[in-house]
C-alpha cells in the first residue's frame, strides 16, 4: 500500500494528519518528525525574509500529538534588522501540543570558515524496514552503520517517500526537520521491545540549507543509570553537514 502524505490541508491553518504520521509508541499518536516539519513550514512562511537564514529551532513537545486534525499558527515575536525570533504552535483538541521557537539571522556574505565536514559516502544498499509502521513506512531508511536491531551509534540515510503536505514538494528545511527527531530511534541503546526513550524536546542548529532528497543522520544515544538520556545527531546531505540535532530523553520501561 502506497503511504499517504503526512498531512492534508483543510484550510485556515488546519490539517488532517494521516496514518503516515503514526509513531512507534502508540499507533494513535504521531511521530514527532511530521509535526516538526509542519511547524517548520509555518516558520518558513511567517513574515519571510530572503535576506535571513534560519539558525536554530527548538521544539517543545507538550503532549502526545493525535493522528487526527491539528491547527498550526506562527508569529514574529521579536523583529529586528540582524536577528529575529519566531514562534509557532501546533494545537490538537484546542490545546497546544507542540511549540517551536526559532532564531533567524541576517545573511552578511561571510566566507565559509572553521571545521568543515567532508562529503559522506553516498547512500547505498537496500532500505531497512523499521520495527513499526506509519511514519517508518513513509520514510526510507538505509543504514550504513548500526541498525534498528543493533544497539549503539548508527548512521542512516533517509529520504521522504511522501510530501509533508499533500500537493506540495517538501522544502530543504522540511526534509531535515521531518527526520531530525529520529536520532534517538536509529541509535537506541536499550531493547526497543522493553524500553521507551521518548524525547520531550528537539533542538536543531542549522548550518546551511540541505541540497537534494537524501538526508543523513549520524546519531549516538547516551543513557545514565537512573537518569536522563540524550541523543545527538549530525545531519548531512551528500555534500556534508547541514545541521546538528539534540534530544533530551525520558527513558522508561514499556
Amino acid at each position: 500500500m502506497t503511504p499517504e502524505p503526512f498531512f492534508e490541508a483543510l484550510g485556515g491553518g488546519r490539517f488532517r494528519a494521516t496514518r503516515s504520521t503514526a509513531g512507534p509508541w502508540d499507533a494513535g499518536l504521531q511521530h514527532a518528525g511530521p509535526p516538526s516539519a509542519l511547524l517548520g513550514r509555518a516558520l518558513e512562511r511567517c513574515a519571510p525574509r530572503p535576506d535571513m537564514v534560519l539558525a536554530r529551532v527548538t521544539f517543545e513537545i507538550l503532549g502526545g500529538v493525535p493522528v487526527g486534525e491539528v491547527a498550526v499558527s506562527a508569529a514574529l515575536t521579536r523583529p529586528g534588522r540582524s536577528v529575529e525570533l519566531l514562534e509557532a504552535a501546533l494545537e490538537a483538541g484546542g490545546r497546544p501540543v507542540v511549540t517551536a521557537r526559532a532564531w533567524r539571522v541576517a545573511r552578511r556574505g561571510a566566507p565559509a570558515a572553521g571545521a568543515a565536514s567532508p562529503p559522506p559516502p553516498p547512500p547505498g544498499g537496500p532500505a531497512t524496514p523499521a520495527p513499526f509502521g506509519g511514519y517508518a513506512d513513509a520514510v526510507e531508511f538505509r543504514f550504513t552503520e548500526g541498525g534498528w536491531d543493533l544497539p549503539g551509534p548508527a548512521t542512516a540515510w533517509t529520504r521522504l517517500r511522501v510530501p509533508v503536505v499533500a500537493g506540495e514538494a517538501p522544502t530543504a528545511l522540511q526534509r531535515v526537520l521531518a527526520v531530525a527527531d529520529s536520532g534517538n530511534g536509529v541509535s537506541g541503546v536499550l531493547p526497543f521491545g522493553d524500553w521507551m526513550f521518548i524525547n520531550p524536546e528537539l533542538t536543531v542548529h542549522l548550518v546551511r540549507e540541505a541540497r537534494g532528497d537524501w538526508i543523513r543522520l549520524a546519531a549516538a544515544t547516551t543513557v545514565a543509570a537512573d537518569g536522563a538520556g540524550v541523543a545527538l545527531s549530525v545531519i548531512s546531505d551528500v555534500d556534508g553537514a547541514v545541521a546538528h540535532g539534540a534530544q533530551a530523553l525520558l527513558v522508561t520501561p514499556r
